[in-house]
C-alpha cells in the first residue's frame, strides 16, 4: 500500500509545494492540505504504518526528519528545528517519539 491509495496525488502535491522552503514546514497545515485530517481513525493508522520506516510501531526524531520524504523520494528534510517542533507537538506522553495514537490525537485537534 502507498500514501497515494489514501491520499489524492494533487493533494499531496499541493501540500508539500506548501512547505518547500526550509523553516516553513507546518504540521497541521500539512494535514489539512494534504487531505490527512479529513481521513477516519483506520485511515490514518494506515497512514502512520507507511510512514514508520522501521516498523517499530513509532515515529522517532530521526525519522521524523524524513517525513516529506515519505510522501515523495525528491522533498526536502526537515530542518532540525522543523523537526523538534513536530516531535514536542505530537509527542503527548514525553518519551521522544510518536506513536499511532499520538499523530491522530495531533491531527484531529
Amino acid at each position: 500500500m502507498s500514501l497515494t491509495d489514501i491520499l489524492s496525488p494533487s493533494d499531496i502535491a499541493a501540500a508539500l509545494r506548501d512547505c518547500q522552503a526550509p523553516d516553513s514546514f507546518s504540521p497541521k497545515k500539512f494535514f489539512q492540505i494534504s487531505g490527512m485530517s479529513k481521513k477516519t481513525s483506520s485511515q490514518l493508522k494506515e497512514i502512520f504504518q507507511i510512514l514508520d520506516n522501521d516498523r517499530s510501531g513509532f515515529i522517532e526524531e530521526d525519522e521524523l526528519k524524513y517525513f516529506l520524504q515519505r510522501f515523495e523520494c525528491g522533498a526536502r528534510v526537515l530542518t532540525t528545528s522543523e523537526t523538534k517542533t513536530f516531535l514536542a507537538a505530537a509527542d503527548h506522553d514525553g518519551d521522544g517519539k510518536i506513536g499511532a495514537e499520538g499523530i491522530k490525537l495531533f491531527i484531529y485537534r
